[in-house]
């Protein structure tokens, strides 16, 4: 990978010491990929591809919540079934939601949830790789990543918003299929379309992020002033190893140097320049801050950000872990995030989604040894809920439905593909897009599916 020294240095974990260095590691990318993918962009443009100023911030509930604690609740059902907790009633009416997440039950008419998303895997990675991907096979830890995921798609046809940013960010990792990224990837568009991972915890006081560092001696001002920066690259010239490194850089080379270097990226990453206020709103923990930093990414230029919000595989011990953890910190992020959204009056051209692999099967198990000391429910990939937001989505309705034990959809089920090509929609990308595979195949984006125009 391509860096400046600075000659400042630090230990890592590995025990190697590093000096501090601004490097051309936009979205993971190896050697001189980001130049690949400006000359790609500069191909689309010449081409007259017209691009829309949305964006996407997926909140990503890995590892499967349950529908039926959440926003599919069955409270006629058997004890078994109906579980827990009772719904309450939210300011649309007749659209009902657990009654821990209160905050969210005063924004239900901010967004849309669709109660009828569905497949037929369910073992964690398999599942990962499905709805990420909309394509079956073996993901992570049990077989080869076979397939680009829909951020990597779309960073490839839509790059960033605003020229400076990364285009696919994940806060603090992307985390699919067992492995980083995993079926969050790029895998055969290559590693110039995966995303840029944070790393570490918005919410520590000492979060930032090393592959935007300044060179010492350097200001924000200094880097924005060309002809400073001229003379960096002129001393970076001849500190190489291989000074023919620098001469071999041409005009999309330079360009990517000037992105990671660029003030936007910066500033973006500076979350302690938000109000405290603000980060109250979005909970002091890492959802809430992980969420934040999204919001800002996607405000100064990124195309898709999505946030780590794991620990959702309750087999056992389901109430200690929803009323103690989950429930706040999702209700808290969730709210936050379209009220200031809104605020800002971007909601219109963000689309948020909130979604995990799969849902939980609709009867709790027994707990146990084997499941946590107390009951919990099961892995169910036959029904799940997926909360929508902005991006142009009709917000106060309920789109779809399961039956009385909310196992199975019984009105306008939604595949994975339908969830693509509704994300490509929003960010105005046709649907049947299609690209080569390593073998130089064309494969198309999605096998099968449609836009959920009912969104709309």
């Amino acid at each position: 990978m391509l860096r400046i020294e600075t000659g400042e240095g630090r230990p890592y974990c590995d025990g190697i010491s590093r000096r501090s260095a601004v490097q051309l590691g936009l979205a993971g990318i190896a050697s001189f990929g980001l130049p690949d993918f400006l000359r790609a962009k500069a191909l689309a443009a010449t081409a007259g591809f017209q691009e829309r100023d949305t964006s996407l911030i997926l909140l990503w509930l890995g590892g499967g919540p349950s529908q039926l604690d959440t926003y599919d609740m069955k409270p006629d059902a058997p004890a078994e079934i109906r579980g827990l907790w009772r719904p309450t009633r939210t300011n649309v009416p007749g659209m009902d939601i657990c009654e821990h997440l209160p905050q969210q039950a005063k924004r239900a008419d901010k967004f849309t949830i669709i109660r009828s998303f569905h497949h037929q895997f369910s073992g964690h990675f398999v599942a990962d790789h499905f709805v990420l991907t909309g394509r079956a096979g073996l993901g992570g830890r049990e077989g080869e990543l076979n397939f680009p995921s829909f951020g990597s798609i779309a960073t490839k046809f839509a790059g960033p918003r605003v020229e400076g940013m990364p285009a696919y960010v994940s806060v603090p990792k992307a985390a699919g299929g067992g492995t980083s990224p995993g079926c969050f990837g790029a895998n055969f568009l290559g590693p110039q379309y995966d995303p840029f991972q944070t790393g570490g915890d918005p919410n520590d006081t000492a979060f930032s992020v090393d592959t935007f560092s300044f060179p010492v001696g350097m200001t924000l001002d200094q880097l924005e002033d060309r002809q400073s920066l001229a003379e960096r690259l002129n001393q970076f010239r001849h500190s190489v190893e291989t000074p023919k490194v620098y001469d071999a850089m041409d005009k999309f080379q330079r360009a990517a140097y000037h992105i990671v270097t660029s003030s936007k990226a910066q500033k973006a990453f500076q979350i302690t320049d938000e109000d405290p206020k603000t980060r109250d709103r979005y909970g002091r923990d890492r959802w809430g801050q992980s969420t934040l930093m999204a919001r800002r990414l996607i405000e100064a230029g990124s195309r898709v950000a999505t946030v780590a919000f794991g620990a959702w595989d309750h087999h056992g011990d389901i109430e200690r872990d929803f009323l103690g953890f989950n429930f706040p910190r999702l209700d808290a992020a969730v709210s936050a995030l379209l009220d200031d959204l809104e605020d800002r009056g971007m909601l219109d051209k963000v689309l948020v989604v909130a979604m995990g692999e799969f849902g939980r099967t609709p009867k709790i198990n027994t707990g146990g040894p084997a499941k946590g000391s107390k009951p919990g429910r099961d892995h169910w990939p036959g029904a799940m809920s997926v909360l929508l937001a902005g991006g142009g989505v009709q917000p106060g309705r309920v789109i779809g439905a399961t039956n009385q034990h909310g196992a199975y959809p019984i009105d306008r089920p939604v595949t994975p593909g339908d969830m693509h090509a509704t994300i490509y929609h929003v960010l105005g990308l046709d649907p049947r897009l299609s690209f080569p595979d390593r073998t130089g195949r064309s494969r198309r984006a999605i096998e099968k599916g449609g836009v959920v125009h009912e969104l709309f």
